[in-house]
This record gives structure tokens, C-alpha cells and sequence, in this order.
């Protein structure tokens, strides 16, 4: 007679019940595990029997079959560590264990410790979505699972500790989670203070910010692009508690300190040397890239026409549908990427191209060259065009007395405008989410912005796409400047971030 044990197996962003099924069976001592598993899980049996000796358990000197089903998955994550134990155990009669409500998720070492795995938020989600609302897991990983709401957690640090629990839902050590736990945030750098003037680059960020809306920012070097961009993180309003949710789950599926918790919007610059797995996600085991830890955040691609053409080519998912999909043969995962791409780039290889700084160096094939390496798609998912020039010297060390207010007024503008839309659109949504059954409904434009907008479009030329991405900039002005229905005016300056995608960059040499 076999013992079943629930264990959560984790798939991209999703996950699968794992029943660990145990049988002890007359014959040579020894430990077979089946079920498809890899490497990690095929060395659980040396993981597994050592922690029963430092932990003083009997280990059935027998031949012990483990089953991890469903058997044509697979499995690949040393997690079931805690649940093929504790099948052992039930089989051997030296334990009883609730084998339907209660999933079991750890890593053993050899000590009898329980150590923290990767991802344990995706798998209490994916367990709580499959019906399983009690678990036991490492004691390591409780701060990130604290997070998930309406579960039960029983964190253990020793293999001891499970054994001496009564594996059962009514088992006092489960500890409720909240429904919404709230933090602050304290991440408030104040770059954007240090900056002076570029005060039109400056309102495009607070646009960006207040609407999560895509910007470029295109000039010549030294200029401020690279230091205007590290500052949009600051103005945006801290994550809510389901961001934070979803930040700190997609960092820790990719980063090294999976057990950290993230509280703070992530802000991700890759360099152009960067691989397209790096940035898009994938590899052997797929695992996310910088577009899905950027999720919630901020993107920035510094001097983005120096990345390859199939890098930029490949964002045209993520900054249209706000999620990547990775295909593989045996395998199809999808990673969310809602971020703001803050992008940087100069108007030739030089830099000086129709600048007064210096003289431009480059010729007209090599002007034409660089500004072709950004497609004409990946422009026209990109919301506000800004152009940004050098500024006078004597004000580069001037002080300005009124910047603290301005910067806390900005703050307040956009969290003002994140109220109204997420009164508008439910959640944590923005405007650049809008769809456009949304927008025809609850962009509320009036007669005279409809027509100076239409009459615009067919001067600029704007697609379809454009059209609609214009609306939502308008939209987001409209809010910042407290007007329910979007006004001429509000029109006006999205046209203008519009407009630029004919000069510095995307336009004729």
C-alpha cells in the first residue's frame, strides 16, 4: 500500500499538484525515485537519508519506490526534498500526515535543516488556486510567503520539527496570513533634484510616471538623458501589496538571494552587451529576463540604438500585450512585463548631429545608419518622444532653493493622478492600459480635442497605434491637470511628444 504526500511543482508562472507517492517494498535497501524527475531530484536520496540520520529517524532499511505524479511532467526542483521525507515516513508508519489539504515544500540538508527554496510565492499561489490553502515550508522563506493572503503557513527550520507537528489542519503552529499587509517605502533618492533646467524633458517624466507611459529621450552626450532616466523610479507611488507580490516572486525565480523580499518598484538597466536572454528571458531552464524583473518598474535602455536589432525587435510583445511568452519544444512559459522603457539615445554615431555644442563628424550614410537601427514599430510603441538639449553652463552649479518643493509637488501631481485612474480602471491600472472599448467609453474626449486630433493625425501621419497611444497621453494629462473630460490643450502637449518621432531619432538624415 502506497502513501501519498502534496507537494507544488512550479512552471513559469504557473504551477501543478505533485502527489509523492511512497511504497516500501521486501528486497535490497535502496531508494528509487521515478516520475521524471532531473539531477536534483534523482540526489534527494543522499540529501534525504542523511537528514534522517542527523535527525535520528529510522530509515527503512528496505526498498523504498518514491513516485512523483503526475509522471509525465517534468520535475526539476529540489523542493520535494520535505514532501518525499515525510512520505517515508507515513509509509514506515512513523508518522501520519494530512495527505489531501496540507502541501509540504522544502529543501533538506544533510543536517536535518530545511532550507529555503526558489519561488515559494508562485508555488503557495499556484497551490491556493489548486485548492490547497495549508502548507509547510521553510522557516527561511516565510517573510516572502507572508505576502500571499488567506493561507495558512507552518514554517519549520528541521526535519524534527515536521515530525513532531501533527500534520493537520487543525494544528495550532499554522499561522493565518493577512489579507493586505501595507509597507512603506523608502526609496527616495532625489535625482531629479540634482537636475537643472530640462524642464520639458522633466514634465515628459512626470507623464511617464503619472501614466506608465514609454519615453525617449534623444540628444547629445553629457547632456542629463542618462541621469533624467535614473530619476522616473523616484516619482512613481510605491507599490501596492499585490506588486509587491509579483516583484518579489519574479525575482525569485532569477536572483541569488531568492529568500529577499522586494519592496521597492525595480528599476533594471541592462547593457547593450546584453544577450537576448539576459533581457527577454529563457535558457536551458527558463527563467525570466530584464523585462520581467523590471515588471511593476522601470526599464532603461541607455543608448538604446546600440543594442542588437533583435534585442529591440523582440520588445515589441512585452511593450504592446505587457507579457513575454518563451516557447520551447517541450514547454510554453509566460512572464508578465508591465514596466515604463525609458530609453536614451543620440541623434548620430557623434553625438552632435544639428547641435551647437561641436561640429558633426559623421556622414550622411552613417547618420542614416544609426537612426535605422530603431524600427519604426518599436517608435510607435513609444509614448513620448522628448527632445533634450544642452543648458547653459553658469547654471550647472547654481542651487536651486525651489527644487525640494517642486520634486514633492511632482510626487503628489502623479499619486493624485494614480487615484483617479485607479478609480476609473479598477486595481492598480493605469491609462496606458487602457483597451480601446476603454477608452471609447472613459477617455471622455470632447468635440473640439476630437477634432484637433484628427486633423493632426493625418498631418502626422500617425497610425492607428499612435493614435489610440496618443489618446492615452492625453488622457494622462487630462489627469494630471484635474480635467474630467480631455481638453484641447491636453491634446496639444500629447501631439507634441508625438511629433518628435520625426526629429532627433527615426526621422531622414
Amino acid at each position: 500500500m502506497s502513501t501519498s504526500i502534496r507537494s507544488i511543482l512550479l512552471t513559469g508562472n504557473s504551477g501543478v499538484l505533485v502527489d509523492v507517492e511512497c511504497t516500501i517494498t521486501n528486497g535490497l535497501p535502496a531508494i528509487v525515485i521515478v516520475g521524471l524527475g532531473n539531477k536534483s531530484i534523482d540526489e534527494a536520496r543522499e540529501r534525504i537519508r542523511a537528514a534522517f540520520t542527523s535527525s535520528k529517524l529510522e530509515f527503512p532499511k528496505k526498498r523504498v519506490t518514491i513516485n512523483l505524479a503526475p509522471a509525465d511532467i517534468p520535475k526539476d526542483s529540489s523542493g520535494f526534498d520535505l514532501a518525499i521525507a515525510l512520505a517515508v515516513l507515513c509509509a514506515n508508519k512513523q508518522q501520519r500526515a494530512d495527505s489531501r489539504h496540507i502541501a509540504y515544500i522544502g529543501e533538506l540538508g544533510l543536517g536535518g535543516s530545511v532550507r529555503p527554496v526558489r519561488g515559494i510565492i508562485g508555488k503557495l499561489l499556484a497551490g491556493k488556486k489548486l485548492g490547497i490553502t495549508h502548507f509547510i515550508i521553510p522557516k527561511a522563506n516565510i517573510e516572502q510567503a507572508s505576502l500571499v493572503p488567506n493561507v495558512a503557513l507552518r514554517p519549520i527550520a528541521r526535519l524534527a520539527d515536521c515530525v513532531a507537528g501533527q500534520n493537520s489542519i487543525e494544528d495550532p503552529k499554522f499561522i493565518h496570513t493577512k489579507s493586505n499587509i501595507s509597507y512603506n517605502s523608502s526609496f527616495h533618492s532625489g535625482i531629479l533634484k540634482e537636475v537643472n533646467g530640462q524642464d520639458q524633458a522633466k514634465r515628459a517624466l512626470e507623464i511617464a510616471a503619472a501614466g506608465r507611459h514609454n519615453i525617449l529621450l534623444s540628444g547629445p552626450p553629457g547632456t542629463g538623458k542618462s541621469m533624467l532616466a535614473k530619476a522616473l523610479p523616484e516619482l512613481l507611488p510605491d507599490p501596492s501589496t499585490h506588486e509587491i507580490l509579483e516583484i518579489t516572486h519574479l525575482h525569485s525565480l532569477a536572483s541569488p538571494d531568492f529568500e529577499e523580499l522586494f519592496l521597492e518598484r525595480p528599476f533594471r538597466a541592462p547593457h547593450h552587451t546584453a544577450s537576448r536572454t539576459s533581457i527577454i528571458g529563457g535558457g536551458q531552464r527558463i527563467h525570466p529576463g530584464e523585462v520581467s524583473l523590471s515588471h511593476n518598474g522601470v526599464l532603461l535602455l541607455d543608448e538604446m540604438p546600440e543594442f542588437p536589432r533583435s534585442i529591440l525587435e523582440a520588445l515589441r510583445q512585452p511593450l504592446e500585450e505587457q507579457k513575454v511568452t518563451i516557447t520551447r519544444a517541450r514547454e510554453t512559459i509566460t512572464f508578465p512585463a508591465n514596466f515604463i522603457l525609458i530609453a536614451t539615445a543620440n541623434p548620430c554615431p557623434c553625438g552632435y548631429y544639428k547641435t551647437t555644442m561641436r561640429s558633426c563628424e559623421c556622414t550622411p550614410s552613417q547618420i542614416l545608419r544609426y537612426k535605422q537601427r530603431i524600427s519604426g514599430p518599436i517608435l510607435d510603441r513609444i509614448d513620448l518622444h522628448v527632445a533634450v538639449h544642452d543648458i547653459d553652463h553658469t547654471s550647472l552649479l547654481t542651487t536651486n532653493s525651489s527644487s525640494k518643493s517642486t520634486y514633492e509637488l511632482l510626487r503628489n501631481r502623479i499619486s493624485a493622478a494614480y487615484n483617479i485612474q485607479s478609480k476609473r480602471l479598477g486595481g492598480s491600472r493605469t491609462n496606458s492600459s487602457m483597451t480601446n472599448a476603454e477608452l471609447q467609453k472613459l477617455a471622455l474626449l470632447s468635440n473640439d480635442a476630437r477634432a484637433v486630433l484628427d486633423t493632426a493625425a493625418q498631418k502626422l501621419v500617425l497610425s492607428a497605434r499612435g493614435y489610440i497611444r496618443t489618446v492615452r497621453v492625453a488622457r494622462t494629462i487630462a489627469d494630471l491637470n484635474s480635467h474630467t473630460a480631455i481638453e484641447v490643450n491636453d491634446v496639444a502637449e500629447a501631439l507634441q511628444y508625438r511629433s518628435q518621432i520625426t526629429g532627433h531619432i527615426g526621422g531622414q538624415a
